[in-house]
């Protein structure tokens, strides 16, 4: 399809078709299908077949963009646990939501936060018994532990898609000090950026931090809206796995303007891939810097995977801006600490991370079970990837709702506090990671019951 031997429009054989044409079993080639039609490769028409998408298309409206199919909120046991986990956002700012009157004992659904609860095993403790006996260094390498960052280059492969040497990753202590980090070198004061609109806040405060002028730029249920970036931007922050906080995921036309778009301007794309190994409907798509490793830098944390304690995150970019990305570093005095390095390398080199991230991929499929059962009847979006969802509600209604669930034990985040203009999408972001599974069936509970009081309020 990428080199046009199968041209766009191109008619598919059918799933039990193609099954016996290679010999292989009809779930294997359904699973295939699934997951191109996922990434944009494919278009389905109704009754009549599976035929290629227009691929090459740079336009935003991308109308062969992946089928979103409606997921059962069934059991975890329908989310293999086999499959190969993958590698924006490293934290959510911690203001809360609801009123400051909400008490420690509060049960909190707000998004950004991973369930540690079954970090305390005897792989996450001999990480760090082990890490512990490296002899301490003088003056830690600025990139990172040389072991470490090839460790880095092999997990992105496996589960991201994203080949490159452990040259072109440089170690950080999470996405947000990645991103401070490129902003510090390769920004000027006054220089416009683009962050999705909506999107992440803490993305916005550190590029406005570094004197830049935040564009937003708008999104819809697909993600980016390519058409729609101003043709100054020196770079655009997106999160095109799993748009945050919507969900939406950018398919392939798209992916494909955008980097025409970012060549055509000399802009960088950041790509924030921040929980992009939580999918639940096919296996994590592959990441948007495999596209184009020159035009995309990638931002990856371990604070979704493990916890944001942890403070070990990497950045890939091609090769000159790495170096020029570390000596600006040197000159600010910023480092990842090396026993977190070492502990997150013995984590990746035994396998522990890897059958960490299957563990708890049906962990938060059960989760996000739960909460799609209690929401039944209510519009949703973004329910087929991450550790959080958004409830559609109306401005008004929404935030009652935050404010009645606090006063019945519910800490909640609204949509609008996600925009930095005025509010498009209006509704609820409810995060299902972080609470134990009991909790978190309560508070959902909790907050359904608050809809219909909501509503005689407002």
């Amino acid at each position: 399809m990428r080199d046009g031997r199968l041209r766009a429009g191109e008619r598919l054989s059918s799933s039990r078709a193609l099954a016996g044409e290679l010999g292989v079993s009809r779930t294997v080639v359904t699973a295939a299908y699934e997951q191109l039609y996922a990434e944009g490769w494919l278009d389905g028409r109704h009754g009549s077949g599976t035929f290629v998408a227009d691929v090459h298309a740079d336009r935003s409206t991308a109308e062969v963009s992946g089928r979103r199919r409606t997921v059962p909120a069934g059991p975890a046991s329908a989310v293999p646990a086999d499959r190969i986990p993958g590698a924006p956002a490293d934290q959510v700012p911690r203001s809360p939501a609801g009123p400051e009157r909400a008490a420690p004992a509060m049960i909190d659904l707000r998004p950004g936060a991973p369930w540690v609860g079954d970090l305390d095993t005897p792989a996450w403790r001999r990480a760090w018994r082990l890490a512990a006996t490296a002899p301490p260094v003088p003056r830690p390498d600025p990139h990172g532990l040389p072991r470490l960052r090839a460790e880095l280059a092999g997990y992105m492969r496996r589960g991201r898609g994203v080949g490159c040497p452990a040259e072109r990753v440089l170690v950080t202590r999470g996405a947000t000090n990645g991103l401070d980090l490129l902003a510090a070198t390769v920004l000027r004061p006054g220089d416009p950026v683009g962050v999705e609109e909506p999107g992440y806040s803490d993305a916005r405060s550190v590029l406005a931090a570094r004197g830049a002028r935040v564009v937003p730029c708008p999104v819809d249920e697909h993600g980016l809206i390519v058409d729609a970036l101003p043709s100054d931007l020196r770079l655009i922050y997106t999160t095109p796995s799993h748009q945050y906080p919507l969900g939406g995921v950018l398919p392939v036309p798209r992916r494909q303007a955008l980097l025409a778009w970012a060549r055509r301007t000399g802009a960088l794309v950041v790509e924030d891939d921040y929980d992009s190994e939580f999918r639940y409907d096919v296996a994590p798509l592959p990441a948007l810097y495999g596209l184009d490793p020159e035009v995309v830098v990638y931002l990856g944390t371990t604070s979704k995977t493990l916890t944001r304690d942890v403070g070990v995150g990497w950045l890939v970019a091609r090769p000159d801006l790495i170096e020029e990305i570390t000596v600006r570093r040197e000159r600010l005095g910023d480092s990842t600490a090396v026993m977190p390095q070492e502990a997150v390398c013995i984590l990746l080199e035994r396998g522990d991370l890897d059958r960490h991230v299957r563990r708890m991929r049906a962990e938060y499929a059960r989760r996000r079970a739960v909460v799609v059962e209690l929401m039944d009847g209510l519009v949703l979006r973004g329910e087929t990837a991450g550790l959080h969802l958004v409830v559609e509600l109306s401005e008004r209604l929404a935030g009652q709702v935050v404010r009645d669930a606090a006063d019945h034990g519910v800490r909640l985040d609204s949509l609008a506090r996600h925009y930095a203009g005025p509010v498009g999408i209006s509704g609820l972001v409810i995060g299902y990671s972080a609470a134990r599974l009991p909790a978190l069936r309560t508070g959902c509970s909790l907050v359904r019951e608050s809809l219909p009081r909501a509503a005689r309020a407002t």
